[in-house]
């Protein structure tokens, strides 16, 4: 059985003001339980602040990027090595974000999934395609291609330290969702291919989320789908009362 992992990904929102005020709501909202994984990457100047407000409790913080290199020239980014002395506890890697506004490719991705591994951070993987790829028909291929690019380098002991989020980037901050059938489909076709990359324990074991628009209103429909073991939510991740809802839902399942 897999265990449910709910995350947060605050994009550029949130100074450590307001991280204080939503912790300070939301801390009395959830109940700590070991019965899900909650998690919440907030901007990198407020992960201190997040890290303070959640000492004692069942909260994991995380980094939204990081840079695969350890230290060097790289203006505007930040070391693996940065984060372990901020005790990060995950890494978002991979988000459409990432791949269509700031152009990181495959082959970067992948060299900063392998780093994050070696360097004992969670990744959290992002993959999924565009509306026009979807509409083409390429959805399996585009994630076969982000899949075999990422997981080249990586054994089954470095994969079982991953988690893979499919994020439909036309269903990303548009309101849109996947429907229960196509984010399923999609989650179990990324289980196969681990299985055809790896094997059956390591296609069992791994955590797939799904992020599109995930909201209380959607969330138990998708969270439903046995293939389906968790969210990357954005929006609703900004609100405490409507990310505590979705971690509830979570746990009815």
């Amino acid at each position: 059985m897999r265990k449910p992992f709910i995350a947060g990904n605050w994009k550029m929102h949130n100074g450590i003001r307001e991280t204080k005020e939503f912790f300070a709501r939301f801390l009395g909202m959830y109940l700590d339980s070991s019965e899900v994984d909650v998690a919440i990457a907030p901007v990198f100047t407020a992960i201190e602040a997040a890290k303070n407000a959640c000492k004692g409790r069942r909260v994991y913080i995380g980094a939204q990027n990081m840079h695969m290199e350890d230290k060097g020239a790289f203006t505007g980014e930040i070391a693996p090595g940065m984060l372990k002395e901020l005790d990060v506890d995950f890494v978002i890697l991979g988000h459409s974000e990432r791949r269509h506004i700031f152009g990181e490719t495959n082959n970067t991705i992948a060299l900063k999934l392998k780093k994050a591994v070696l360097e004992g951070l969670l990744p959290i993987f992002c993959v999924g395609e565009t509306l026009q790829e979807r509409e083409n028909e390429k959805t399996e291929t585009i994630l076969r291609e982000q899949l075999d690019t990422a997981f080249n380098n990586l054994d089954a002991k470095e994969v079982s330290r991953v988690i893979v989020a499919y994020e439909p980037v036309w269903a990303i901050g548009t309101g849109e969702t996947a429907t229960p059938r196509i984010a399923g489909d999609a989650h179990i076709f990324i289980r196969n291919r681990i299985k055809e990359l790896y094997n059956a324990v390591a296609a069992e074991d791994m955590r797939i989320l799904y992020g599109g628009s995930v909201k209380p209103a959607n969330a138990r429909e998708l969270l439903s789908v046995p293939d389906i073991d968790g969210a990357l939510i954005g929006g609703a991740s900004l609100q405490p009362d409507s990310f505590a809802e979705i971690i509830k839902i979570s746990l009815e399942g």
